[in-house]
């Protein structure tokens, strides 16, 4: 466990937190929405890019600039605020004090605009953001500058592993999709625009077809021709034929074996801990990273249990009939279009020959 204290005084400034893997809908969020905190209690996580203010506008900027700053196509502004800032659950902050001036906001609370808008409770310092404004999930950004690392002693427990994914439903409680979810399939659909060069797809069935399909093919042509992956173990499926060729895309991880032969992009969790995207072993062919919690709901659709409680043990497979449906949404899963735009221009693939047509599209 660490604990984090300002530079200035020593102050802690956050309770015992052990590191996690930065969630991929960190910066997406629903508009006009108050969202929950984004980390669980005593987690942290670190974000690499530059991210908050100051704020430059592209054509003040120039394209070799931009990429320095981790941003590689044209967009309306370009952050120089600091790489590697700590995000922590605002429960989690410890001696910190409002800078009054500093919390403007859009409506329902502060968004961070004008930097700091904390201070350390020992000498004044500013020391970190906090943000809860609707369409922003609830956070306490740490300045790298103004805090220290210090450990707190050993770990509450082993750190998570690949034996820690934990499904997250697509569909919330009122019925709506998932904000997560429509965040992590707008990342996701930039890596694969980005893998693919803008080639057709096609995607293996049940329910990676089922729930990405709709957004996958506005974004990007189905592959009539293309081999998609069965399950694993099974015989691929080959749609109509037609005169275009796709690339197949298949759904892979921990405990799950890619098809045979194998597909020419796999869907695959990021690691809890670490973030990195699952690779089978020895394997150097196309990976595209999805959320692990949403990977995990894919590969697992039918582990589901009954939200009523219980006495005894029903078999495995069965569901409980006396609790109503859950509710559906009324239109299909879409992506997060910042989400989707914000990760494009942060991969270096998006400036190559293959995706010209994308962009300009």
């Amino acid at each position: 466990m660490d604990v984090f204290v300002c530079t200035g005084c020593g102050t802690e400034l956050t309770a015992p937190v052990s590191r996690v893997a930065l969630p991929v809908h960190t910066h997406y969020g629903a508009w006009e929405e108050l969202h929950p905190p984004l980390m669980e209690p005593a987690t942290y996580a670190v974000d690499p890019l530059p991210t908050g203010p100051p704020w430059r506008l592209w054509e003040d900027v120039g394209e070799d600039a931009a990429a320095e700053q981790g941003v590689y196509a044209p967009v309306y502004a370009v952050s120089f605020g600091a790489r590697n800032r700590i995000v922590i659950a605002p429960g989690d902050s410890r001696s910190m004090t409002l800078i009054l001036e500093k919390c403007e906001g859009y409506c329902r609370g502060v968004d961070g605009r004008a930097g700091p808008n904390l201070a350390c409770a020992g000498c004044g310092r500013p020391v970190a953001t906090r943000i809860d404004d609707c369409g922003s999930w609830q956070t306490v950004w740490l300045e790298p500058a103004a805090v220290v690392r210090r450990s707190s002693g050993p770990p509450a427990g082993p750190p998570p592993g690949w034996d820690d994914l934990e499904r997250v439903p697509p569909v919330e409680a009122d019925g709506s999709w998932s904000r997560r979810w429509e965040a992590a399939l707008g990342v996701m659909l930039a890596h694969l625009v980005a893998a693919t060069e803008d080639r057709p797809v096609t995607l293996p069935p049940g329910p990676v077809t089922e729930l990405l399909g709709h957004a996958v093919g506005r974004c990007l042509s189905p592959g009539p021709e293309a081999r998609a992956a069965g399950p694993a173990g099974g015989p691929a499926v080959r749609p109509g034929v037609g005169p275009t060729a796709g690339l197949a895309v298949g759904l892979a991880g921990p405990g799950i074996s890619a098809a045979r032969p194998r597909p020419e992009i796999l869907l695959v969790p990021r690691h809890p801990l670490t973030g990195a995207p699952w690779r089978p072993s020895g394997d150097e062919g196309a990976v595209v990273p999805l959320d692990s919690g949403v990977w995990a709901y894919l590969a697992h659709p039918d582990d589901e249990t009954s939200p009523m409680p219980a006495t005894g043990v029903v078999p495995r497979g069965v569901l409980r009939d006396d609790y109503p449906l859950p509710p559906h949404p009324w239109h299909p899963l879409r992506p997060d279009r910042d989400a989707f735009r914000h990760t494009l221009v942060r991969l270096p693939a998006v400036r190559g020959p293959g995706l010209s047509r994308f962009r300009a599209r």
